[in-house]
């Protein structure tokens, strides 16, 4: 019978290639392990590990089984820290992901005050490149996603909670700083800072470069927003930001935000849940006062 000793047995191998380092992450003698293993195969029917030199890899069963642990403990470990919480009084804890670099800062605005409306719920933020957004909202790793781009499935909710202008940041003393909009040809001679994210997923691509068949001289890629626009500020490069971010950084730096196409790129920020914690009282509260905040108001929610 399958158990779920032997689905962290499963995680453990694969991670670490060799009995030894498992059984150390497992707190395991190495023979207690392999009779583990041993038990395991004999039980399936079938091999799940071929040794490869002192490694060992997975066999297709393996594989299946492995999926199988990964999706199913985070779940499981979920159930139980939700158990903990009911047993000892507490509300529990919110686990956001990010899949949208820029919105941190706006996330911290929120954060505080949830915090204080809520004493006994803790806050965990994992960033994208920690974990991959949708699978982790699915496979019960966060329990809120903040997305500018939602991706629909069954068992997914995502809710938008406040509208936003990409804007194009330039040095005050640029050729462009007069100008009241820019269009993507003018890119064409600059250096185009961003996050480190794919280009199918920037919209100074998407919706501003690629549909006038324009590519900026060079694109460089920046994890912080603090370097970006010191980047910017020197005369290094260009960055499109939103432009809530852009005009807070534009007071202590030498910066101008320019709309983007006499139209200007609006955008929104989602927040994805599943549908099984709309009766989650402190999730839904964190989402309604997400959509009651006034980025323009040092104050916070209207």
């Amino acid at each position: 019978m399958l158990e779920r000793n032997h689905l962290r047995v499963i995680q453990a191998v694969d991670h670490h290639g060799s009995v030894t380092a498992a059984a150390k992450q497992l707190h395991l003698t190495q023979s207690a392990l392999s009779h583990t293993m041993r038990k395991l195969e004999l039980s399936a029917g079938t091999a799940i590990w071929l040794r490869e030199g002192r490694r060992l890899r997975l066999t297709q069963a393996g594989e299946f089984l492995l999926d199988v642990a990964n999706r199913l403990l985070p779940q499981l470990e979920h159930a139980e820290a939700k158990l903990r919480q009911f047993a000892e009084g507490e509300r529990g804890t919110l686990r956001i992901g990010m899949e949208c670099h820029p919105c941190y800062q706006w996330l911290l605005k929120i954060v505080s005050p949830f915090l204080a409306a809520w004493p006994d719920v803790d806050v965990d933020v994992k960033q994208k490149f920690q974990f991959g957004g949708l699978g982790a909202l699915q496979d019960f790793e966060i329990d809120l996603l903040v997305t500018p781009d939602p991706f629909y499935r069954p068992g997914l909710v995502f809710e938008p909670v406040f509208d936003y202008e990409q804007v194009l940041v330039v040095p005050a003393d640029h050729v462009l700083a007069t100008r009241e909009h820019v269009i993507a040809q003018d890119l064409r001679t600059e250096t185009l800072l961003t996050y480190p994210v794919a280009l199918d997923r920037l919209d100074v691509y998407t919706r501003f470069l690629n549909p006038a068949a324009v590519a900026p001289r060079s694109h460089k890629s920046i994890e912080t927003t603090d370097i970006m626009l010191q980047m910017v500020a020197g005369g290094r490069g260009v960055a499109a930001l939103p432009r809530w971010l852009a005009e807070e950084y534009c007071q202590k730096l030498p910066l101008v935000a320019l709309r983007m196409g006499p139209q200007g790129v609006d955008k929104q920020i989602f927040l994805g849940s599943r549908e099984s914690d709309g009766d989650t009282e402190y999730l839904q509260a964190f989402i309604r006062l997400a959509r009651s905040f006034d980025l323009t108001d040092a104050n916070g929610p209207v």
